[in-house]
Formats: structure tokens, C-alpha cells, sequence
């Protein structure tokens, strides 16, 4: 009997969680902190985790309230960029496979709004943000080991000095964030004269640089950093804070060039790479950018306004390739390796306003002080920066970062206030009733 009844209490207890929003809200959640851990290290948990907590936002989803939610113009945006590329497959001479394929970068940012809406209402966004710095952290202790001891990689495809999983630019972006973004959480701390805590967090942040520059150094990222600290300088720093804090930066980014070669060795290339595209036409990692740029702004003069429809990019480098593959000049690629430009050559003027529409609306979305809000600032910076040299946010790692960051982020501070409007509105009415 007594057996039978805790079967029953528990069958009864299983299924009052099915039947509560709360716990499904609840699973979500953790469902969102998995996607975040397992960013880092997996493509696939990443999909499998996504697709979970999409399905499970449906079964209580105020479909209503989710409708209205989609006007807001920080949805709208994103939604019409997928939108566009859908459309753009109509006016392409691309193969339908190729069509199809290009639709799917901006698949992602259908997830975006969704996250927006969810994270407004919960209060456990905080749990990604801890979920993927600790992923990340575990990422950097295998990464130093996988520098001593190369055979521990179980990247496929032949060994990557520092690199366990993925590649060396996803890698870098992970670090760059995590580093940059504890900088706001340390000078709190300070503030509050919690020196034990504050210094624990510093000492992880300078991890991930010192793994940048010991171990895998990232081109991008070094261009990044600079860029991304001066933002957290000018909007929490003092400008006394911001010469000290300067001056020992430089004092730090000086030691690391002086001890670290593999930070010479990438920033030797940079040049190096320049000079055998100009001489002699090599396709260096520098080169081929320059040669895809050049070629692309060619593409979009071509079709100004609505570009050559969704999936023409390659074609259109098939087309004009000359010269073999020992020279840039013969490279065909489907990604120009910048975001602009990637957009440009598909959907011309129309694509680029509602890219750059997407990302101000954004960066406006995270005009405020607070965790939140200088995570959500930080994601839209680095990745407006980064695509310079990449397609970073149609690219499925760094795409992601950006969807399931912002949309957490964002939806945290829609939430705060949000709430803070309730009470305004609160006092208001109380203090009326008082007067009265």
C-alpha cells in the first residue's frame, strides 16, 4: 500500500509539472543554460539543446502577448533579414540547392525574438551567462594542456596547437568576451570592497588573455580587445582610472610581446602575408581577404539595390577566377569573409539597411548600467568588429553567441524594465489614492 501510494503521489506530482507553466518556464531555462555550456565545446548538443527548449516554450506560450512582442522593432529587424534572404532566392541564378543552403545562416535569427520574449519574463538569465563562462574556463585549462601535450586534441581533422575542439577564431571570440566581460563585474566589486572576489574574477580574466597570447593567438581578437576595453573604459572608468588602468595595460601587453613568440609570430604575418599578396599574387590568409573584398565591391556595383539574390556568391567568384589556386586571384568562395559585403553582394542596399538597423537597434537596446545591459553592449560591439573580417553573425558559432547572448541579455533588460514601469505605475496610483 504504502509503495502503491508513492507511486501515486509521484504520478500525481509528474503530472502537476506537466500542467504548470512555471516548470516548463523552469526547463527552458536549464534547457537555455545547456546550450550555452555546451557552445564552446559542440555543434550538435548546441542544435539538440536549441531545438528542446523551443519546443518546450510552446505548450503555455501567451500567443497573444508573443504576437505583440513580435512588433517590437528589435524583433522585426532580424525577422526581415531572414525574411529577405527567403525572398532574395527568388531573383537568384544560383542552383535551389545553393539558394536554400544560403537561407540557412539566417535561420538563427528567427530564435532571437523568441529568446527576447522568454528572458523578459524569467529570472534565471543569469544562469547562462554563468553556465558559458564556466564552459569557457574548462575550454581554457584543456587548452593549455592540449599546448603541452598535442596528442590530448580530439579535434577532427589533424592537430591545432591549443585547440581541443573547433578552431583557433572560435576560440578566440569565446576568450575575448569572457576576459572582456568580467572587467565590468571586477570594478564593482572594487567598488564594494570585496578584494577576495574581485581578485578571483581578474585572475580569470587574465587567464583567457594570457591564453591569447601564449598559446593561441587570434588575428582578429587582437584587433578586438583594444576596441572592446576602450568601450568598457569610456562608459565605467574615470578618466584617471582610465590612464592607470591604461598605462598598466600597455606595461602588460608589452611583457606579453616580449615573452610570448607565438604573439610576435601572428602579428608578423599580418604584414608578411600583405607583402606576398602585393609581390606576387599569393593566396596568404591576408591576401585572400583583400582579393575577396576587392571582387565583392565589384558584385555589388553590379546590383546596387537588391544585390544578386540569395546563394549567387559563389557563382559570381566562379566567374571572374583567373590565374589556378597558387594565386588569390583564382579562390572561389561563397563568403567574402565580411559581413557588409556578404549581405551587399545578396541583397544590396535593402540587405545592408536592415543589417546595420538590426545591430543599432541593439546596441540602443543596451543603453544602461548593469550586468546585463554591458554584456548585451559587448556582444553587439564585438560582433559588429569581428565582421569586419568575417560573416560572424550568419557563421554558426559566433552567430550564435550573438542570438543566444543578446536575446538573454536583452531579454533581461526588457524584463528590469519592465518592471520597473509596473512600479512607477504602483507608487503613482498609490500615492493618488493617498491624496484623495
Amino acid at each position: 500500500m504504502t509503495a502503491l501510494a508513492q507511486k501515486e503521489s509521484t504520478s500525481a506530482l509528474l503530472l502537476r509539472r506537466l500542467r504548470s507553466p512555471e516548470a516548463w518556464s523552469e526547463t527552458v531555462d536549464v534547457l537555455a543554460v545547456l546550450t550555452a555550456a555546451s557552445l564552446p565545446w559542440s555543434t550538435s548538443l548546441v542544435a539538440i539543446f536549441n531545438a528542446l527548449m523551443l519546443v518546450c516554450m510552446v505548450p503555455f506560450l501567451d500567443l497573444k502577448a508573443f504576437l505583440q512582442h513580435l512588433k517590437r522593432p528589435i524583433c522585426a529587424a532580424p525577422i526581415a533579414l531572414f525574411l529577405l534572404a527567403l525572398v532574395g532566392t527568388l531573383w537568384s541564378d544560383a542552383a535551389w540547392g545553393a539558394r536554400l543552403y544560403a537561407v540557412n545562416p539566417t535561420v538563427k535569427l528567427l530564435v532571437l525574438p523568441i529568446l527576447l520574449y522568454h528572458f523578459e519574463r524569467s529570472p534565471r538569465g543569469h544562469w547562462v551567462f554563468v553556465a558559458f563562462l564556466v564552459s569557457c574556463a574548462l575550454l581554457a585549462v584543456a587548452s593549455w594542456l592540449v599546448a603541452f601535450y598535442p596528442n590530448l586534441t580530439i579535434k577532427p581533422g589533424g592537430i591545432e596547437r591549443g585547440i581541443i575542439v573547433k578552431n583557433h577564431i572560435d576560440q578566440g571570440q569565446e576568450f575575448t568576451l569572457c576576459a572582456v566581460a568580467l572587467a565590468y563585474p571586477v570594478v564593482m566589486l572594487l567598488r564594494e570592497k570585496r578584494y577576495w572576489l574581485a581578485g578571483l574574477l581578474a585572475a580569470l580574466a587574465f587567464g583567457f588573455l594570457a591564453n591569447m597570447a601564449f598559446v593561441v593567438v587570434s588575428r582578429t581578437a587582437l584587433v578586438t580587445v583594444p576596441i572592446m576595453f576602450a568601450v568598457f573604459a569610456l562608459l565605467h572608468l574615470r578618466w584617471r582610472s582610465i590612464l592607470i588602468i591604461g598605462a598598466g595595460l600597455v606595461a602588460v601587453a608589452l611583457l606579453a610581446w616580449q615573452v610570448s613568440p607565438q604573439l610576435r609570430r601572428t602579428a608578423d604575418t599580418i604584414s608578411s602575408d600583405y607583402q606576398l599578396y602585393k609581390e606576387r599574387g599569393a593566396p596568404t590568409s591576408m591576401g585572400l581577404r583583400f582579393e575577396f573584398w576587392r571582387k565583392s565591391l565589384g558584385f555589388f556595383v553590379e546590383a546596387p539595390i537588391k544585390g544578386h539574390g540569395t546563394g549567387a556568391t559563389r557563382g559570381l567568384f566562379e566567374q571572374v577566377a583567373i590565374g589556378g589556386a597558387d594565386k588569390a586571384s583564382g579562390e572561389v568562395i561563397g563568403n567574402p569573409h565580411n559581413q557588409t559585403l556578404n549581405v551587399a553582394v545578396q541583397w544590396g542596399v535593402i540587405g545592408i539597411v536592415i543589417l546595420y538597423t538590426t545591430w543599432i537597434l541593439h546596441l540602443l537596446l543596451f543603453r544602461g548600467d548593469g550586468l546585463a545591459h554591458w554584456i548585451g553592449l559587448l556582444l553587439v560591439v564585438q560582433n559588429i568588429f569581428t565582421s569586419l573580417f568575417n560573416s560572424h553573425l550568419f557563421d554558426f558559432h559566433e552567430g550564435w553567441m550573438y542570438v543566444l547572448g543578446v536575446g538573454v541579455a536583452g531579454g533581461m533588460v526588457m524584463g528590469a524594465r519592465r518592471a520597473e514601469g509596473e512600479t512607477s505605475w504602483f507608487l503613482t496610483r498609490r500615492t493618488a489614492g493617498k491624496s484623495c
